[in-house]
């Protein structure tokens, strides 16, 4: 399984380069946001759920990655994640995701946490100025999040904004390489999906061989 980490600011295009990837190949894919890994606490009122920082890194529950990461490289397939972000709680389900041979795992601290950096054989920082990723967020809290432009600002100011410059901006140091314009760049989609689908033809051919020398072992030893 081909692991790539996509990281940059809310609103850079991360999910939109991840789908287009994901269209580019012809292998299976799978995407894994991480906030579907937000730490949940419905032991606490609404009006408290919606004051937690949701920008810093530790919000998310890093083993619970790991762990399902170790289950999809085992050959095993994980139940599928969620998160409701106009309740503030996780809304996971019994849905089944099966290894795929690339997963994609994109979010704005994707590569906080260095097992999941060392894991990755891809590491993308989307480089979009933050104005831009600041109406963009506007956009979509609005349309698929019933945000409103005060709680927006809110946030924006108290936690989105201090997180990315404390935490987001440096995870370029880590990055194989930058993209710039966000989700929807053409040529950084094209070069991407190209590098994928040599390294998935390497790991079939990588299989394949493994199993013809398997059977030409169990051949001679079943002729000794």
């Amino acid at each position: 399984m081909i692991i790539v980490g996509i990281c940059g600011a809310s609103g850079s295009g991360k999910s939109t380069l991840a789908k287009r990837i994901q269209d580019s190949l012809s292998c299976s894919c799978v995407i894994i946001g991480q906030d579907c890994y937000y730490k949940s606490f419905p032991e606490l009122p609404f009006e408290e759920r919606v004051h937690i920082n949701y920008d810093e890194p530790n919000i998310f529950d890093y083993d619970e990655i790991i762990r399902d990461l170790d289950t999809l490289e085992r050959g095993e397939p994980i139940t599928k994640k969620g998160y409701d972000y106009a309740a503030h709680l996780r809304a996971d389900s019994d849905e089944l995701i099966y290894p795929p041979e690339v997963l994609i795992m994109e979010g704005i601290h994707m590569f906080y946490d260095h097992r999941l950096l060392d894991r990755m054989v891809l590491k993308v920082y989307m480089h979009v100025d933050t104005d831009i990723c600041l109406l963009r967020r506007i956009k979509r809290d609005i349309k698929s999040r019933g945000r409103t432009i005060d709680n927006i600002a809110e946030q924006y100011v108290e936690t989105v904004k201090p997180m990315y410059e404390k935490y987001i901006v440096n995870y370029i140091t880590d990055a194989d390489f930058a993209i710039m314009r966000g989700g929807k760049n053409k040529m950084a989609i094209d070069c991407i999906s190209a590098y994928l689908t040599t390294k998935v033809l390497a790991e079939r051919f990588e299989k394949e061989s493994g199993v013809r020398h398997q059977i030409a072992a169990d051949t001679e030893t079943d002729d000794d």
